[in-house]
């Protein structure tokens, strides 16, 4: 299992578009994604999930991804994130 946090930089928090593009690349991998706001839990491969926690600007996010190829995922994924949000 490997994580990591993320304050999330996006004027807009994690609208849409991100939120639609990390479904996308979270479905790349075998591996279970899971974001946590520390309020709420999603599942980084449900866009509905995703969108359903409201993170805003400014709130950290914990990413958890644990399977067979966790570790391309996490480099991945935390590329995503500083890259996107």
């Amino acid at each position: 299992m490997k994580e990591f946090k993320y304050v999330v930089q996006d004027e807009l928090g994690l609208h849409a578009r991100p939120a639609g593009l990390l479904v996308k690349e979270a479905a790349k991998y075998k591996s279970a994604v899971t974001l946590d706001s520390g309020v709420k839990k999603a599942d980084a491969k449900r866009i509905m999930a995703v969108m359903s926690m409201g993170v805003k600007k400014g709130v950290e996010v914990t990413v958890t991804i644990e399977g067979e190829d966790e570790d391309v995922a996490f480099e991945a994924i935390q590329k995503f994130f500083q890259e996107n949000l």
